[in-house]
């Protein structure tokens, strides 16, 4: 019975191949009509009326009238929406509202989560993955056995408990059709436990005794699971609890930080990584390739997008260009439209074209998250790659880190420190130092001539602390679990600041 439902699935994706090739082969007609029907449906909203969507007939007159927005200008109107208003941002009601932190700010987010959003875009971004995911492996049987998803918690909103608040992954299982539920382990109420900790706990000791397919969450806490089930098992790897492990689809942070650690979990060498671009504001993008050159923008699941050039990036009212103007090679910040009416919202990823026929892009950090204290402009990818090489040169293995930079004092030079937790330290942190130091040097040459001959900044410096220091640091913020993310790098000292004076009041 189970080979006749994965015959049934594979079929279905099949047929579903002809739709994701018609926005690779034609992405600017189809974006034109996300575009249109967007501003058809919300012309009617308070926002509609107040930039007369009815007069609006191109793409052009649609970026000249509306400025970018950001979370802050938008946040009165999603206020309203979640104490019932209706046709604020987008036609009719939104009773689901993700809630986005992605750093450990005080502040969260509640992005609105319409139906057309989650159906249209959240669970057809899903409906994609998996169709260009089986049309890479044939031989792929993940329905003859079952899934497992790290989802979060869904909460009534206190101030009007029609409304329900949550990770996007937990709004999504939450309206996960009844036909699909067998197909998933753990069941709803584990799933969406709001206490991460008995939530792994509880999902250790019932998926362990499953037959598990594939595996869906954020590597941080992925890890966290399988650790829990080997000491559970008394296992030496995840493939002798699941033999039939065939898929890890993997977002939310950078995969690279953790390869090295999956590939002791998981030692096979052809198992399938599969990456995806879900934000709470809506699923992006999806790998379509075996070879890891980027992702496939997902152009036809209701959000219309724009991008801004690097330069732009600081500028108050940054000019965004259209699909068709971007350049393989350069990094823009990311700008949507979407059908939960965002409006020429930044949601504060960057990207980088790999690929514009078809549009594959590469995320390679946040428009907030950099160090470019002294003019040497360091993203994220920099930072996980340096980091990937020196541990793999030196065979020691990190699990979390964040950068911050080291102002200049009196007479001194600046410079870059990291806070880096191992789990499997070098045996020379000198030497691991040296090494990190030359290999960010190689990726970034803005960071290489500033340290040429140590005339602008000094060799960076690391403090490496123990196992469970940066997860002890984000409970006492509250910020345990879900879609609470380390920050990996800062242009400012508040988070590494935060994080030292917790390790040394905890006498870590």
């Amino acid at each position: 019975m189970k080979k006749l439902i994965n015959v049934a699935f594979k079929w279905y994706y099949h047929q579903r191949m002809s739709h994701i090739r018609a926005y690779m082969d034609h992405p600017l007609k189809v974006q034109k009509t996300v575009l249109s029907n967007l501003i058809n449906v919300a012309r009617h909203t308070e926002w509609g009326k107040k930039y007369d969507f009815n007069s609006i007939k191109n793409a052009g007159a649609f970026a000249s009238r509306i400025p970018v927005q950001d979370y802050e200008s938008l946040k009165p109107y999603i206020g309203r929406m979640m104490h019932g208003e209706k046709d604020v941002l987008w036609a009719g009601q939104v009773k689901w509202f993700s809630k986005s932190s992605g750093t450990t700010s005080d502040k969260s987010k509640f992005i609105p989560v319409s139906p057309e959003n989650l159906k249209h875009c959240h669970l057809r971004g899903g409906w994609d993955s998996m169709t260009l995911l089986y049309n890479r492996y044939r031989h792929l049987n993940i329905f003859g056995h079952k899934n497992l998803v790290m989802g979060g918690a869904l909460a009534q909103f206190s101030e009007y408990p029609k409304t329900l608040t949550g990770d996007v992954s937990a709004i999504m299982l939450h309206k996960l059709p009844l036909i699909a539920r067998p197909f998933y382990s753990p069941d709803l109420e584990t799933a969406l436990d709001p206490d991460m900790e008995r939530k792994l706990d509880n999902i250790a000791a019932i998926s362990s005794q499953e037959n598990i397919a594939m595996i869906a969450g954020v590597p941080t806490w992925v890890v966290v699971l399988f650790r829990k089930i080997l000491d559970r098992t008394g296992k030496k790897n995840i493939l002798e609890v699941w033999p039939n492990l065939q898929v890890y689809m993997h977002g939310g942070v950078s995969f690279q930080p953790y390869r090295d650690q999956f590939r002791a979990l998981i030692p096979d060498p052809d198992f399938i990584y599969q990456e995806i671009y879900n934000a709470s504001e809506g699923f992006f993008a999806t790998q379509d390739t075996a070879a890891e050159d980027g992702m496939l923008l997902l152009l036809n699941n209701g959000i219309y997008y724009e991008f801004i050039p690097a330069g732009e990036w600081q500028n108050p009212h940054p000019k965004a260009i259209p699909l068709e103007e971007v350049e393989a090679g350069k990094n823009y910040a990311l700008v949507i439209s979407t059908n939960s009416g965002l409006w020429r919202y930044v949601p504060g990823d960057t990207v980088i074209f790999t690929s514009t026929a078809p549009y594959r892009i590469r995320i390679t950090g946040r428009t907030k998250q950099f160090v470019n204290a002294f003019g040497e402009e360091v993203m994220i990818e920099n930072t996980d790659a340096a980091l990937a090489e020196t541990c793999k040169q030196t065979g020691a293995l990190a699990s979390e880190y964040t950068v911050a930079p080291i102002y200049f004092t009196g007479t001194g030079k600046g410079g870059h420190q990291w806070v880096i937790e191992f789990l499997k330290e070098p045996e020379n942190l000198s030497y691991f130092k040296h090494l990190l130091d030359q290999n960010l040097q190689k990726i970034n040459s803005d960071y290489e001539a500033k340290r040429f001959n140590n005339m602008a900044l000094e060799c960076l410096n690391v403090i490496k602390v123990p196992p469970g220091s940066f997860t002890g640091w984000m409970r006492s913020k509250g910020k345990y679990g879900g879609q609470n993310k380390v920050p990996r790098l800062s242009n400012h000292r508040q988070y590494i600041d935060e994080l030292l004076l917790f390790l040394e009041r905890e006498n870590v």
